[in-house]
């Protein structure tokens, strides 16, 4: 069904070094969203900023815990693939990735907005960081997708 490809072979695949590279763009890509995000304390004014903090809240852990383990898999060689756990997985990332691309195109709408009303909504300097958070969910995204992807492309072999 993978023709060449086995199931040890997909790169992005969990246990992989391809998807410690994944889990670890996640994680600096999603941190740096909300730390762009939390740089003023006027956020919660919105409740859109409000969502993207909580779903970079969810995604943090999510991407380090899965950092953990793909990085134990790659140095230790031993981390069975299950079809619960990567079911489980796939499952993670599919919603967070969703939520990630909600929240993203979200913010960055708002942020659009808010720049549009002739600045007396959001000072630039303001605006900018908003921004940044933005492109840094959208490529927190990005991995996340990828990564669901590799997952479920190696699913049915299990």
């Amino acid at each position: 069904m993978f023709g060449k490809f086995g199931m040890e072979e997909v790169p992005g695949a969990f246990g992989t070094s391809a998807s410690f590279a994944l889990r670890l763009g996640q994680t600096v890509f999603s941190s740096a969203s909300l730390l762009f995000m939390c740089l003023d304390v006027d956020f919660y004014a919105y409740t859109v900023f409000c969502y993207l903090v909580t779903v970079m809240g969810l995604v943090i852990p999510w991407s380090i815990t899965l950092l953990v383990v793909d990085a134990y898999s790659v140095f230790i060689k031993c981390l069975p693939h299950q079809r619960r756990l990567i079911f489980m997985i796939l499952l993670g990332d599919m919603v967070l990735s969703y939520l990630s691309l909600a929240a993203a195109c979200s913010t960055a709408g708002v942020t659009d907005l808010l720049l549009d009303a002739d600045g007396s909504y959001c000072p630039p300097k303001l605006c900018s960081r908003y921004q940044l958070s933005a492109a840094m969910a959208f490529l927190s995204w990005f991995l996340s997708s990828a990564s669901c992807l590799f997952n479920f492309w190696i699913f049915p072999s299990l």
